[in-house]
């Protein structure tokens, strides 16, 4: 450890010399040699003639990645300070604003005893607002292009506005702009700014699924994306039912507990599958919303009772599904579906194993509160993943003969009971063979069967009959003509 060392983050500002603050020219004037991450930069040229400048821009050519990149940077700063005792190294803007390689020098500086001074420049930020005319706050989210093109949706809230820096090509626009859609119309406006604070400024106005097409993208690109209509984050509509629970807000929504909710979260959650059964767009749009509420109601009244957070549920749930996919997020090679549901299997038992809880049964895991088919359902797929299970479907189909045969040979009501539910479990194992989710077929049934029997009690009362005066034989032409009509 040599505390004689020293390193000198320096911010170069946005782009103009003007722009250079007093301390950052006075340390210029006093340096022979001043290291700098790029030479692409307004006021590098004008540094020049007064003190010797080198770069690391040859290493972005070397490297494929920006990450490898700022690791070598990082590593020769540290060459060059063995050697020299004090290197000062200078970089675009601020140099812990959206900036890798400072922090990251004055991190592993701490670590190695080596002092660290940082002379502050005006980041691209403030000219970038100027250049639009907008202010940073009440919040606005800051974010990297690079993260936004690895991502498949963006990670902060579309209700406040967002500076996106980094977009150095149009092929990064490009990335940014699909994922960015996945959250805002493709025509939503946004603002690119290149060069903010220099001389060569510019604003450009374009619809977001246009971004990509600017000639004018350089090293100095960001867009400034304005915020969709309010309410429309998570965090907001946390707030709200937090509001509703307060002393302030609503006297029912303040006496509900994870209890008094239940009937609600079932109700809710049929109204949903009703809303999918159908198709309706517009009615899944509702419901989804309405089983929301239900979720962040009892977060609210787990966080009221020191019990648990919504962040708490998000990273266990996160957690949970990538632990269980490490054929997408590790290394595990699995081919096909079934790798895949076997292997979840493996790890649910491993994390029971891990947490202390006792070994449960295979089916045991299975809620009871099932509806009956789909809790059917259930316990022949479980049991099938451990090789209980027919080699064809003609033995499905055979046992449901089976059973057909031992319910018209029942003795008496309680051995009639008894088969008529081993007959349905029959047919539900036949389902799921076929892949037919019982559930769904039944409700389809039901649903025709409202119809048809509709259409005769129509027109029944179209001849001015009722249904107990007619014939079965009558029923039967009407209900014949109701099917030939779905």
């Amino acid at each position: 450890m040599v505390a004689s060392k020293q390193i000198t983050l320096l911010g170069l500002g946005p782009g103009s010399l003007g722009q250079l603050s007093l301390e950052a020219k006075e340390l210029i004037d006093s340096i022979d040699t001043l290291y700098v991450r790029t030479a692409q930069h307004p006021v590098v040229e004008f540094l020049k003639e007064s003190t010797k400048i080198i770069s690391f821009d040859h290493l972005y050519d070397q490297f494929d990645g920006f990450d490898e990149v700022y690791k070598q940077i990082v590593a020769e700063i540290f060459e060059f300070v063995e050697s020299e005792d004090s290197v000062c190294y200078a970089v675009p803007g601020h140099p812990f604003v959206a900036e890798a390689t400072a922090p990251e020098i004055a991190r592993q500086a701490r670590e190695k005893g080596i002092d660290i001074r940082v002379v502050s420049g005006m980041s691209f930020i403030e000219p970038a607002l100027t250049a639009i005319g907008e202010d940073l706050y009440p919040q606005t989210s800051m974010v990297d292009a690079l993260e936004i093109a690895e991502s498949y949706h963006p990670k902060f809230p579309p209700s406040y506005p967002a500076l996106v820096t980094q977009i150095y090509s149009s092929e990064i626009a490009n990335e940014v702009k699909l994922t960015l859609m996945a959250q805002y119309d493709d025509q939503h406006p946004v603002r690119m700014i290149h060069a903010a604070g220099s001389e060569n400024e510019m604003v450009e106005d374009l619809p977001l699924h246009a971004i990509d097409k600017s000639p004018h993208i350089g090293l100095l690109t960001c867009i400034y994306v304005p915020p969709i209509e309010k309410n429309t984050s998570l965090e907001e509509f946390q707030e709200l039912i937090a509001h509703l629970r307060s002393p302030e807000g609503c006297p029912w929504d303040r006496e509900q507990d994870h209890q008094s909710l239940r009937r609600n979260l079932l109700e809710e959650c049929y109204e949903l599958l009703d809303a999918i059964d159908q198709n309706d767009t517009e009615a899944m749009l509702e419901e989804f919303g309405d089983m929301l509420v239900q979720i962040v109601l009892h977060a609210q009244i787990a966080n009221e009772f020191g019990e648990f957070r919504m962040s708490d549920i998000i990273n266990g749930i996160h957690t949970k599904l990538v632990n269980r996919h490490p054929h997408v997020f590790g290394d595990l090679e699995i081919s096909d579906a079934q790798g895949v549901v076997d292997n979840w299997e493996q790890l649910k038992a491993e994390e029971r194993n891990k947490k202390g809880r006792a070994e449960k049964g295979t089916l045991d895991s299975i809620a009871d509160t099932l509806p009956a088919l789909a809790q059917a359902e259930a316990f022949g797929a479980r049991a099938a993943r451990h090789g209980f299970e027919w080699k064809h479907i003609d033995g499905v189909i055979e046992k449901i003969n089976e059973e057909v045969d031992e319910l018209k040979s029942s003795a008496d009501a309680q051995n009639r009971h008894d088969e008529f539910g081993d007959l349905l479990f029959a047919l539900v194992n036949f389902a799921r063979w076929e892949q037919i989710d019982p559930e769904v077929a039944l409700r389809e049934t039901n649903e025709r069967f409202k119809h048809r029997f509709g259409y005769i009690e129509k027109h029944a009362k179209n001849r001015g009959k009722k249904m107990s005066e007619m014939s079965l034989d009558e029923m039967e032409l009407l209900w014949e003509e109701a099917k030939s009509s779905t």
